[in-house]
């Protein structure tokens, strides 16, 4: 890994966040013999309290004060923290260091690390190259945004042969000097715009993957994406040196580019040192088939094969692989209309993907909390895929202002009424599709619950 790490031995560490990541950096943190204090944006539950007080961490609750900042001489942001916090802007001022957990990769991580970002997709394409390296007999360790916080592989004996994690914007502004071996940009449009001034600002928090990759590592981007090509150029000044050989693409327009041509099922590699004569895989048959899904499998198998896995064990794992929950994942199919479960579909790219691999007409139910994204952008899919909108949440009002011209809107005042209505409109054929754009805490705990709650309804609806 890069230099310029973060050592948190003998160090005062503030932890910001008690949510997953922030149990494993206290644990991570006192390991390392650092004293340890813990400020939590929450009301705190008496239970958590005490097993702080129990280890002899002061903790605050609430909020962040900056009587907390102030005593430490190193903040470690969990993801969901906002770092543009005015308390934590104060603490980077005063010239106390403001992180996240992947920038202590570069002192204590000893692992290369294949790690994947993009507006949608990360979660399917992280563990799609977790299975696919598997199947190839490496030893790999899947985490990150995932699910697993990286410091609890840096609390390991390391042994795996690679790291594949998935990393969100929010992780990249507070990453330091990590560097990926192998890094991902599968895709870009608005999203978290609640919590970024602008759509560029969180463009170019995703570049950051590749600030500090060295020459001989891969960056592998989507040629079809008009965002990411962008980028490029900016990926170019970011990194002196770069050369487009160790750049790879994937996408249905390569244009003699090395990396993954998407035809259809097919995908095949080009390139004389990535591709062999046997790189041509066929999907058709697996449950990466259809759009988006053949895309994130081009990815995936690039990474792969960029990390030194053979043909054969990478066809093998693609053949294996099943679908994700809450990701397009068939609920059910009653009287010849599928019910589809979208929910994981928390932003307008994520809707778009949905609705362009449609061949059926869609009832689309959408709507929950707006995260500042511009819907006009899903116009063209709307106008050409859905017969009728079912709208519920916070957002309703704003969404049904867009769509209420391009097709049939009904705004409802939960999930419940939204399917037993969808029932009532679709027709043998169609499609039922659960394909939010919008956050759900306004309704749910998560999308998890949210997908459940659609399935659950779903199924119902056979009695």
């Amino acid at each position: 890994m890069s230099e310029n790490g973060f050592n948190v031995a003998g160090r005062h560490v503030l932890v910001a966040g008690l949510g997953k990541s922030g149990r494993s950096a206290i644990d991570f943190c006192r390991r390392q013999g650092a004293t340890v204090s813990v400020s939590d944006a929450g009301a705190g539950r008496p239970e958590d309290a005490a097993w702080l007080a129990g280890l002899g961490i002061a903790s605050e609750f609430g909020g962040h004060s900056q009587k907390f900042c102030q005593a430490a001489d190193l903040i470690l942001l969990s993801p969901g923290v906002p770092y543009d916090l005015p308390v934590f802007q104060e603490a980077r001022e005063k010239g106390t260091p403001v992180i996240g957990e992947l920038a202590l990769a570069p002192t204590y991580l000893r692992t290369p690390v294949i790690a994947v970002t993009g507006t949608n997709g990360k979660t399917t394409v992280t563990t799609l190259i977790g299975d696919l390296m598997r199947a190839s007999g490496r030893k790999v360790f899947v985490g990150g945004n995932i699910g697993t916080p990286l410091t609890d592989y840096l609390m390991t004996d390391q042994e795996a042969e690679w790291l594949v994690l998935e990393v969100s914007s929010f992780q990249l502004d507070t990453a330091g000097t990590f560097r990926p071996e192998i890094g991902l940009l599968l895709n870009l449009s608005p999203d978290h715009l609640d919590r970024y001034p602008t759509y560029d600002d969180y463009a170019l928090a995703k570049l950051n993957l590749f600030a500090h990759q060295r020459h001989n590592d891969v960056s592998i981007i989507n040629a079809d994406d008009p965002d990411t090509g962008r980028l490029v150029d900016g990926l170019k000044s970011l990194r002196p040196g770069w050369t487009p050989r160790r750049c790879l693409s994937f996408g249905q327009r390569l244009a003699g580019q090395p990396g993954a041509e998407v035809n259809g099922s097919t995908v095949r590699l080009l390139g004389d040192w990535l591709a062999g004569p046997d790189d041509l895989y066929e999907l058709s048959g697996s449950d990466l088939s259809a759009s988006p899904n053949q895309e994130n499998a081009a990815a995936a198998i690039l990474a792969a094969r960029a990390a030194g896995c053979q043909t054969a064990g990478i066809k093998q794992g693609l053949a294996a692989f099943q679908p994700l929950p809450h990701r397009m994942t068939l609920a059910a199919e009653i009287d010849g209309v599928r019910y589809i479960n979208d929910s994981k579909a928390t932003n307008i790219g994520a809707v778009q993907a949905a609705l362009d691999g449609m061949n059926s007409p869609v009832v689309l139910i959408a709507g929950g909390r707006d995260k500042g994204g511009d819907y006009t952008l899903m116009a063209e899919q709307v106008r050409s895929k859905v017969k009728a909108m079912l709208l519920i949440g916070e957002a309703k009002e704003k969404m049904a202002a867009v769509f209420g011209s391009m097709t049939q809107v009904e705004r409802l005042d939960s999930l419940d009424q939204a399917v037993r209505r969808a029932r009532g409109l679709a027709k043998p054929g169609d499609v039922v599709l659960l394909s939010p754009a919008c956050a759900s805490f306004d309704m749910f705990s998560g999308y998890v619950e949210r997908g459940q709650r659609f399935t659950e309804l779903a199924a119902a609806l056979r009695d």
